[in-house]
């Protein structure tokens, strides 16, 4: 049996506040490699340090979530923020990994 990949929308906020939106399959190392700012790096966000990342959304095929990211790509700064708002709302909500351990 095949396992099948889960896409996953990121968003990153740069240090002038502007918002980069894009896709991975592994959210942590895309995200190391942008601020590693080497060559697999998005070039938009090279020199625009420090980034943090701040959305995440589970999405599915590679498919699906490109649509995903061209619809977030249209919205206003407005509405990510709201995006971006809420989500942490819900991440504070969340159990820390070693909180048990």
């Amino acid at each position: 049996m095949v396992e099948a990949k889960i896409w996953t929308l990121y968003m990153v906020r740069c240090a002038n506040n502007t918002l980069y939106t894009g896709i991975a399959l592994d959210v942590n190392k895309r995200f190391a490699e942008h601020v590693a700012a080497g060559p697999r790096s998005a070039k938009y966000l090279r020199g625009k340090g420090p980034l943090a990342l701040v959305y995440t959304e589970l999405v599915g095929d590679k498919s699906a979530a490109t649509r995903r990211e061209m619809a977030v790509k249209k919205m206003t700064k407005a509405v990510k923020e709201v995006m971006v708002n809420g989500w942490q709302k819900k991440a504070a909500l969340l159990p820390l990994e070693n909180e048990n351990a």
